[in-house]
């Protein structure tokens, strides 16, 4: 069955609220490159390194996105921005946060990966 990039994308997220990297892996491809706040991060190592810290820091954490815009949708490629949001516990005090985000993907025509996540604070 194919899925449309919202869908892609909507599953991604509520693999990446699993907390296990292991959901997450296969919507990843494995050259992708993700630039993080704490970072840049190549390869599905590197990825996973980044997203297993962010989840030990950030206990409980729950992130989703708001406002996506598609700048390019076609059969083998999407990309788009939007607001991502984050609420969870450090240290046991409960925190949030938000910033801007890009995720590029490309579908190999049995399935939608990420090749490319840009998440940086606001402006």
């Amino acid at each position: 069955m194919k899925i449309t990039p919202d869908e892609f994308l909507a599953d991604y997220i509520h693999q990446a609220n699993t907390h296990s990297f292991d959901a997450v892996a296969p919507r990843i491809d494995e050259a992708a490159v993700f630039w993080f706040s704490s970072g840049s991060h190549r390869g599905l190592d590197e990825i996973r390194a980044a997203f297993e810290r962010t989840w030990s820091f950030i206990h409980n954490e729950q992130y989703w996105l708001e406002g996506v815009e598609w700048l390019t949708r076609d059969a083998a490629s999407a990309t788009c921005i939007y607001t991502f949001h984050w609420r969870g516990s450090i240290d046991g005090v409960s925190r949030e946060g938000s910033g801007r985000g890009t995720t590029i993907m490309v579908n190999d025509g049995m399935q939608w990966r990420v090749v490319h996540e840009h998440l940086s604070a606001h402006p």
